[in-house]
């Protein structure tokens, strides 16, 4: 399945963390000494019960007009962003850009070589080990699609987002590097996976005490993740598990369609909780000043009286701002309309409450 490019990939991940795995074995040893828990027990809870998932907003539009969904729905394969060329973070997935260099350095250049197609390059989500129903990385979508365990042995995996060059890095046969860096930050800061106030005698009970699949409340990760790199193909009908969308889609032609391509590969499609907020309760001071106006003006425009801020508004703003762009020219470059718009969406999974359908 993997091109020998990916397969370099992948290796090199692999042989960095047996390098470092005798050191980041002795760091797991520190945090479970006194917990009655063995390292390879603990790895193998990982292993058993992560989940990979991958977030993404099903309405933004793709260069060619199509949507996120219209694409999945027609396509039947999950691109990446050198492939799309559009990004739910930095946009900076092509030769030469800070995407390209980061990957240069965690895969060891494997996918700088000649002939290597934008097809090949991983495609980005995260390690869903506390089974939180909003998925991973909340931060790069309001959907997200859970992927199949057998993807698991063709992933890579780094101790948090890669834009900020972690050094600890992983896959399934050689997580300790990865493990003791979550530890270790648990340990710190008493955040972990998104989750405050977690100490880490509670993250070992959570991983090897699993509780039911979707008890867990969302965990709202946006910057406190385990990033993960799947390499190769990525089809629907093979790889994922199961579709979970956010209710403000409810009734839209979004989910008629994600509905679509949920049966017709034979995964179930779910609902999160979802998150909103009224207009007037966006946080000024999470993502900066000029996030409340904006939010203020998109909900004029764009939603019903007395409806909240929800992914599906924000969602109809982003369209609005690629197809016309004159409309919002005040407020300077379509780049920063849609950074903000990131930025909103971020106030709304720090902030939201549950949806109240």
């Amino acid at each position: 399945m993997l091109t020998p490019a990916q397969a370099a990939a992948l290796r090199h991940v692999r042989d960095v963390a047996l390098r470092d795995r005798p050191a980041a074995l002795a760091v797991i040893s520190q945090h479970l000494d006194g917990a009655g828990y063995r390292p390879a027990e603990v790895i193998e809870a990982v292993a058993q019960h992560g989940r990979l998932t991958l977030n993404f907003h099903p309405d933004r539009l793709l260069r060619d007009g199509r949507t996120v969904a219209e694409a999945l729905d027609q396509e039947d394969v999950y691109r990446s962003q050198f492939e799309t060329r559009i990004s739910n973070g930095g946009l900076t997935a092509f030769p030469g850009g800070d995407r390209d260099r980061w990957e240069g350095k965690m895969f060891g250049g494997a996918y700088q070589r000649s002939g290597v197609l934008p097809a090949e390059r991983p495609k980005y989500g995260g390690l869903n080990l506390l089974d939180h129903p909003d998925g991973a990385c909340p931060r790069f979508g309001s959907c997200h699609l859970r992927l199949r365990p057998e993807v698991l042995a063709r992933t890579t995996f780094c101790f948090g987002d890669s834009h900020v060059e972690p050094t600890e890095f992983g896959t399934l046969d050689a997580f300790e590097p990865v493990l003791a860096a979550l530890l270790t930050a648990t340990a710190d800061t008493g955040v972990t996976l998104g989750v405050a106030g977690m100490d880490t005698g509670t993250l070992l009970q959570s991983l090897l005490r699993h509780r039911a699949r979707e008890s867990y409340a969302a965990g709202r990760a946006l910057d406190d993740y385990i990033e993960a790199q799947v390499h190769g193909e990525l089809s629907l009908a093979r790889d994922v598990e199961a579709l979970v969308v956010d209710p403000s889609f409810q009734g839209t032609e979004v989910v008629r369609i994600l509905a679509g391509v949920a049966d017709r590969h034979g995964f179930p499609l779910t609902w999160h909780c979802g998150f909103e907020l009224p207009v007037d309760g966006i946080d000024p001071e999470f993502r900066g000043p000029a996030i409340p106006p904006l939010a203020a003006r998109v909900h004029a425009e764009f939603a019903r009286p007395g409806a909240p801020v929800d992914a599906a508004l924000i969602g109809r703003a982003a369209a609005s701002v690629v197809t016309d762009p004159q409309r919002w020219a005040d407020r300077g470059p379509t780049e920063v309309t849609l950074q903000h718009l990131k930025q909103l969406w971020h106030v709304l999974v720090r902030y939201g409450t549950p949806a109240a359908r």
